[in-house]
């Protein structure tokens, strides 16, 4: 009896693997790229670029060699084509980090990382663009663009973004929290008001970047939700949990949001008034710091 009682375990244990690895195998393709960030690639053949781009332009890239948010980059993607589109902005979007040379980033007037992760460019790529936006051009980060321990490039996690990245809510995953809107003049918040309650995947960062000097524009209220990652992980921060900042890095404009997990996010009103005073920000269009001129603007563009 004993041993039939035990055949029956030992089958059904091995239908469950059975089933397990099916599953992985059928998914596989899909675990690699969202949870594992796939086989790492680092492109040197640059892609094609539109003989006429205009300008203003911005270079939008969402490479992933980490986390991939299948669903926020497609929203992303459209939400910024059509900030281009509207505005009269020049546009590319690409996934290859050869694009990041000092010939092609001369042609953009503002980058745009778009839940961007892992470790996505070879030494040169980093040099390209770490001397484009010290030397005046702009950089908009979003969510995953700063929600990532895998990026193994120190000057981009602790001065670009300025923050380092330790977890995000999981029990649940997307709570509902307010937040505190704490600068209303620049152009990412000047249509706010002094509070803002929605749900979202809330990150939190080893340390406030207002410790640097850096400007925060927004803050959650962790009085308003549980911060807390996964099996209870306390990732609260205190009073200054930032969630939407400025600095100036270099002669560059510098701005990160740590919203944006769900693509839901990229048809709020208010987020897409945030991301487009931002981009306008960047873009040196309106609002004030970091430097007069922009590198790349065409003299009659600076003029404006």
């Amino acid at each position: 009896m004993k041993r039939k009682i035990l055949k029956v375990m030992l089958y059904g244990l091995g239908g469950v693997l059975l089933l397990f690895a099916g599953s992985v195998a059928w998914n596989w393709s899909t675990i690699q790229r969202v949870f594992l960030g796939g086989v790492k690639v680092y492109e040197t053949t640059p892609p094609d670029l539109p003989e006429a781009l205009g300008r203003p332009a911005i270079l939008v890239f969402s490479k992933t060699n980490g986390f991939r948010h299948e669903e926020a980059i497609p929203a992303a993607n459209a939400l910024f084509e059509k900030f281009a589109k509207d505005n009269g902005w020049g546009y590319f979007q690409t996934e290859n980090g050869a694009a990041f040379s000092p010939e092609i980033l001369s042609r953009f007037d503002a980058i745009v990382f778009n839940n961007v992760s892992g470790d996505v460019f070879t030494p040169e790529q980093r040099k390209a663009m770490r001397d484009y936006v010290e030397a005046g051009g702009g950089f908009l980060g979003f969510h995953g663009s700063g929600g990532d321990m895998s990026y193994d490039w120190k000057w981009y996690v602790d001065e670009l973004i300025g923050a380092q990245f330790i977890g995000h809510t999981m029990d649940p995953q997307f709570p509902k929290a307010t937040m505190r809107i704490h600068d209303m003049s620049h152009p990412a918040t000047a249509g706010l008001a002094n509070s803002w309650e929605r749900e979202e995947e809330w990150y939190s960062f080893e340390k406030s970047p207002s410790e640097k000097g850096y400007n925060i524009l927004a803050t959650v209220d962790e009085a308003t939700y549980k911060p807390e990652g996964p099996f209870g992980q306390d990732i609260a921060m205190g009073s200054d949990h930032p969630m939407i900042w400025w600095h100036c890095q270099g002669k560059g404009r510098a701005f990160y949001s740590a919203l944006g997990h769900r693509a839901s996010a990229y048809a709020e009103p208010e987020y897409q008034a945030v991301l487009l005073g931002a981009t306008n920000w960047v873009l040196r269009k309106a609002g004030e710091g970091c430097n007069d001129s922009a590198i790349n603007l065409p003299d009659e563009a600076a003029g404006e």
